[in-house]
């Protein structure tokens, strides 16, 4: 199994617009892999195709992905979904007739019914429908969906209306993908050894360096997020082979080289198999 970084970044991309601080700068300058796109994942083999930020379409373009099997979405928050337009922009029109299915589409729990309340997103849905593009599937709570070779299980975290994905395969890797929204969850007991965990990083309410805070302790966005240091305690618990941290945004003032020099520090105090993701990033399993 590969799993290959589509977009490492999250709702705040690298570089922001308008803005001009060292870390943008600095992406403008040298692109990949200091320059992050919105969060996705696409994994090879069952050809799954992870979340749909705004840049969906110019990063499956960029990769070397020839075929997407199937698509799920963890949650409805617009940096994962808004580029929903990649299963249009992806087919061949000018082939008729059609040969090409409709690509199945998994929505977890109430994921696809998130989408059409908060979103307004029922009338794209609907056309990407009726034009044999996409057929959407809910997922069952409880439930896992065989893609390929792949059985792939959605579960909700401690926010609910989020979830994470456990991929395994006969014989086979197993690995955890939690594209976002680690607040308040404990991995449960029924999870198992994992080969692989890619998750996202939390903010960096202290420098990682120094230890000087860097987000007020009052700055509501603490109650909303987990931090860094306390994915570093999730990390811990899971146990996982290698963990790769991904979901890394602009206002944590982190760049491609401090993420390295990072991951140094890390080994140093006991986490040797912790790695922050970037653009185009592929994971062998």
């Amino acid at each position: 199994m590969k799993i290959e970084v589509l977009g490492s970044g999250g709702a705040v991309t690298t570089p922001r617009p308008l803005c001009f601080c060292r870390v943008c700068r600095k992406a403008r300058r040298l692109g990949v892999p200091h320059q992050r796109t919105g969060p996705s994942l696409f994994v090879h083999g069952p050809d799954l195709l992870v979340d749909t930020p705004e840049e969906s379409a110019f990063q499956l373009a960029r990769s070397g992905v020839q075929r997407v099997a199937a698509g799920i979405y963890s949650h409805w928050h617009p940096d994962h979904v808004m580029g929903l337009r990649v299963w249009e922009m992806s087919r061949d029109f000018r082939r008729w007739p059609r040969e090409e299915r409709p690509t199945p589409v998994y929505f977890p729990g109430g994921v696809r019914d998130d989408l059409v309340q908060r979103l307004a997103a029922g009338n794209h849905l609907e056309f990407l429908e009726s034009q044999g593009l996409i057929r959407s599937i809910v997922v069952e709570e409880g439930t896992s969906v065989r893609i390929g070779d792949c059985t792939v299980r959605p579960f909700p975290l401690a926010e609910e209306y989020v979830y994470a994905f456990l991929l395994e395969e006969a014989d086979g890797p197993r690995v955890l993908l939690a594209p976002d929204e680690l607040v308040g969850w404990r991995p449960p007991d029924w999870l198992g050894p994992l080969d692989l965990a890619v998750l996202p990083m939390g903010v960096a309410e202290f420098d990682p360096f120094s230890g000087a805070r860097r987000i007020p302790a009052e700055h509501p966005i603490l109650a909303a997020e987990a931090t860094f240091r306390e994915t570093l305690e999730i990390v811990r618990k899971l146990g996982a082979r290698r963990t790769v941290l991904t979901h890394i945004e602009e206002p944590d003032g982190l760049d491609h080289d401090d993420l390295l020099r990072l991951e140094a520090r890390l080994e140093t105090e006991g986490h040797p198999e912790i790695r922050f993701a970037h653009d185009t990033m592929m994971l062998t399993v």
